[in-house]
């Protein structure tokens, strides 16, 4: 009787688990929102400080951290009238790390021409 193979599926293959990596990677997909996470994974910053670190107005700052926040990426402190944000995430600034490794010769790469 011929020895059959049964094929085992991923845990990172699961549908449920690839809507959360693409919402996940959705979020990120910003270059503000990259340079906060940069930013915020060295250090605490007030609302102020991350809108001129990204030169964007306060208020898109905002905008973008509570999208962050509300998904887990981010947590904020008030301090009197100042907001402060911390990543929270770990895996933010690896995910960051892993795209500065592998997606150089992506962005180096000649663009194809438009017809």
């Amino acid at each position: 009787m011929p020895k059959t193979t049964k094929t085992k599926t991923r845990d990172w293959m699961d549908p449920a688990w690839l809507d959360g990596a693409a919402e996940c990677l959705r979020i990120l997909a910003h270059p503000a929102r990259l340079r906060m996470i940069e930013l915020l994974t060295r250090q605490r910053c007030s609302v102020k400080e991350i809108a001129a670190h990204c030169a964007i107005p306060q208020n898109q700052a905002c905008e973008h951290l509570r999208l962050m926040k509300t998904c887990g990426l981010l947590d904020a402190e008030k301090q009197g009238r100042a907001v402060f944000y911390r990543v929270i995430a770990p895996q933010a600034m690896s995910l960051l790390e892993c795209m500065k490794s592998n997606c150089a010769s992506w962005i180096a790469a000649p663009k194809p021409e438009s017809k």
